[in-house]
């Protein structure tokens, strides 16, 4: 009878075909300890990465390791490439989208060079962090398949 009142689950989707990984595990006290919000990782395998989610890009990086996506229900999400990825000053990272870019689920980001960002000896785990979790009300980092677009993280928004 009231079924409008019943929130049904949302998704972030893998970014990247690879290993998808709580943020607890991810090697740096900054996203393992929550201090910028909470979310998953992948650890990927493939040198494309897509956006999570229907969105806005806010802001591209200008180091171009980094994205700031608004989520249609209003999640703040910093898509991050690498860790410590800041260093390479953009070298390795073809970016395929622009601020205030309008993206779909499944739309490329960019395109990482992997095997350059592991011979500067940087750890390619990719974070995808919720930055406002005041509007989370439960989240579930989900097992995948190590396939791309899969349904990484559960979510439900106090909205």
């Amino acid at each position: 009878m009231f079924k409008f009142l019943k929130k049904e689950n949302k998704e972030l989707l893998s970014p990247a075909k690879g290993k998808i990984i709580p943020i607890t595990e991810v090697n740096d006290p900054v996203f393992a300890g929550k201090m910028m919000g909470d979310g998953y990782a992948v650890i990927p395998e493939s040198s494309t990465m897509v956006s999570p989610c229907d969105g806005e890009i806010v802001q591209v990086f200008k180091t171009k390791h980094a994205i700031i996506i608004r989520s249609n229900d209003g999640l703040e999400i910093i898509f991050h490439v690498g860790l410590d990825t800041v260093a390479l000053k953009g070298e390795g990272f073809d970016v395929k989208v622009t601020d205030g870019q309008k993206v779909k689920a499944g739309d490329v980001l960019m395109i990482v060079d992997l095997a350059y960002l592991q011979e500067q000896g940087k750890d390619i785990v990719t974070p995808v962090v919720i930055t406002n979790m005041d509007i989370i009300e439960s989240m579930k980092v989900q097992e995948t398949n190590g396939e791309i677009n899969e349904t990484a993280l559960l979510y439900k928004t106090v909205k």
